[in-house]
């Protein structure tokens, strides 16, 4: 029996195209409801992108107040990599801007490449992100077309391999178990630099937080449907 005003920690496999807020709004209007209050404390231990599915950690009642240490619980990541082009934002929330050559690209040269990305790393943060600047984020400046020069920071990268390459399509997925503070669309980026060919993120999925996988997750109907049957 679940206790929300005392707290609990629930696992949600995010749906595409929702913010990690969406589904924080959702779960605590409905929680309210079945409640019948009007105040809840819930909230999220890691934002996750629209364009992104898997697992978002969601704590309710006193146990938001774990929300800062579960943050930094490891995350692993499986992402699809477009090479041969680029977008501002990264991923598919923009428009290719650029297309670069791509024949040189082989799977000895990708087997040589990934491996540079294990340890620790100096990564500059997307422009399309929640990186605070002066009390805004990142992506507000962005949209509104405003350039501003984000810092490194350092992250680790724990184990990163290659899932699958296609040489037709110059497709490739990888899987990454990273730290807090990882984008994986710089990532992209970045491995498209090293490749000399550019690339952008096509598809990611996180696939764990810590100890809790995405298979273990509740789908927000599951979870809904299960709140329904106890109320």
């Amino acid at each position: 029996m679940w206790d929300f005003e005392q707290g609990e920690v629930l696992a949600f496999d995010k749906p595409l195209h929702w913010t990690s807020f969406d589904l924080v709004a959702k779960v605590r209007w409905n929680l309210c409801r079945n409640l019948g209050t009007k105040k809840l404390k819930v909230g999220h231990t890691g934002t996750l992108d629209p364009l992104a599915t898997g697992v978002v950690i969601i704590c309710t009642g006193k146990k938001t107040k774990l929300i800062d240490q579960l943050q930094y619980d490891v995350k692993e990541y499986i992402a699809t990599l477009q090479l041969g082009a680029t977008t501002p934002s990264y991923d598919l929330e923009k428009e290719i801007d650029a297309t670069y050559p791509t024949a040189h690209i082989t799977r000895e040269l990708i087997d040589r490449t990934i491996p540079l990305f294990l340890g620790e790393q100096w990564q500059v943060p997307p422009m399309f992100s929640a990186v605070q600047i002066n009390g805004k984020r990142a992506y507000q400046l962005a949209r509104k077309g405003e350039s501003v020069e984000l810092k490194p920071k350092l992250l680790v990268i724990d184990e990163i391999e290659v899932l699958s390459f296609d040489q037709e399509t110059m497709q490739l997925t990888i899987r990454v178990v990273c730290s807090k503070g990882t984008y994986i669309r710089a990532l992209a980026r970045d491995i498209g630099e090293k490749l000399n060919s550019g690339a952008h993120l096509i598809a990611l999925r996180r696939t764990r937080v810590g100890n809790t996988k995405v298979e273990d997750c509740y789908t927000i109907e599951n979870f809904l449907d299960e709140l329904n049957a106890e109320s």
